[in-house]
C-alpha cells in the first residue's frame, strides 16, 4: 500500500541504542499529536481486550551523522514540515517543563541535535532527508 504522506525519524549515529531508542518515541509522539487522521482504529483481540490506536502508516527511521541532521532539520523548518526535535540537553532533564525550557534557551542554528521526526509529502520528506541512511 502506498500512501501520499510519510513519517520518519532520523537519529544521530552516534548515540547508543537507549538513546535511539528514548529518542524516537519522544520524536514520534510529536508527530502522532499533529492531527488524528495519523492514527488508526483501536486494536482488538479474539478475546475482545481493547488496546490504543497505532499510527495507520509506516514510520522509517534513518540515521545519520550531526551534519545530515543539521541539514535535514534546515531543509524541514525551510519548507514548512511539520517537525519534532530532540536535542541532546534532553537527556539531562526529567520533564516537559524542563525540556522545553531547554530547547527553548539555544538558537535553532545552535541546537545539538540527537534527532527528529518529520511527518509530510512523501516527496518533501525525501528531499529532506538527503544524505540520511535507513538505520540498520
Amino acid at each position: 500500500m502506498s500512501f501520499p504522506t510519510k513519517i520518519a525519524v532520523l537519529l544521530r549515529d552516534d548515540l547508543p541504542t537507549w538513546q535511539r531508542l528514548n529518542v524516537t518515541a519522544f520524536v514520534v509522539s510529536g508527530i502522532a499529536g499533529t492531527g488524528p487522521e495519523l492514527l488508526g482504529e483501536d486494536y482488538e483481540d479474539a478475546d475482545g481486550t481493547r488496546y490504543l490506536p497505532m499510527f495507520g502508516q509506516p514510520v522509517m527511521v534513518f540515521e545519520g551523522d550531526a551534519a545530515v541532521l543539521a541539514a535535514a532539520h534546515g531543509r524541514a523548518v525551510e519548507r514548512g514540515v511539520a517537525c519534532a526535535v530532540f536535542t541532546q540537553e534532553l537527556f539531562a532533564t526529567g520533564n516537559d517543563t524542563d525540556n522545553r525550557a531547554a530547547v527553548r534557551a539555544v538558537a535553532r542554528a545552535d541546537l545539538k541535535l540527537a534527532g527528529l521526526a518529520v511527518h509530510g509529502p512523501r516527496n518533501a520528506i525525501d528531499r529532506i532527508l538527503k544524505g540520511a541512511r535507513l538505520h540498520g
